[in-house]
């Protein structure tokens, strides 16, 4: 089992006074928490700055500018309270910016948005779900460890069911 801190902590090459740019990509689903409490054991250093990106998809079959109000208060929403708890969490020791895309697939919003940030890692959380009879992260995160310059850390939800507890 590999400790996230220690894993940032001996980066190969990284100074200590480098910037740490991480993306953080939240749904608003419960797995947001579980990505959220991770965040917050990376971003210990006082250099580092978290972006937490939210994107709203637009459909094929509308502008991509399409105006989606309901969409976007539910992505503002879904923001706000990431940032709520976070900023309990981590504004002391790093920077904390939010971001609401607009795009046709989250996948590749997250890694423009990632290129453009000059991020040093996208943070993400996946769930498995069954696709046509097979068991599937997803298209959004597929696309992200396929086109993603820089890390990525992928937070799989547990199994139903499973307790470690009651072993």
């Amino acid at each position: 089992m590999v400790n996230l801190r220690q894993a940032f902590r001996h980066a190969q090459t990284e100074p200590a006074s480098r910037v740490r740019r991480l993306l953080v990509y939240v749904t608003g689903t419960a797995a947001d928490k579980r990505l959220l409490e991770v965040v917050e054991k990376i971003a210990e250093r006082p250099t580092t700055e978290v972006t937490i990106a939210y994107v709203v998809e637009v459909q094929q079959s509308m502008p991509l500018d399409a105006e989606l109000p309901a969409e976007i208060e539910h992505g503002e929403h879904v923001l706000h309270e990431a940032e709520e708890f976070t900023a309990r969490c981590v504004t002391k020791r790093a920077m904390l910016h939010t971001e609401l895309l607009q795009a046709r697939s989250a996948g590749a919003a997250i890694v423009d948005e990632a290129v453009e940030s000059n991020a040093t890692a996208i943070i993400m959380a996946c769930s498995l779900n069954k696709k046509m009879g097979r068991v599937t992260i997803g298209d959004t995160v597929d696309y992200v460890l396929r086109n993603a310059p820089c890390e990525v850390i992928v937070v799989r939800q547990r199994m139903p069911g499973w307790d470690p507890d009651g072993m």
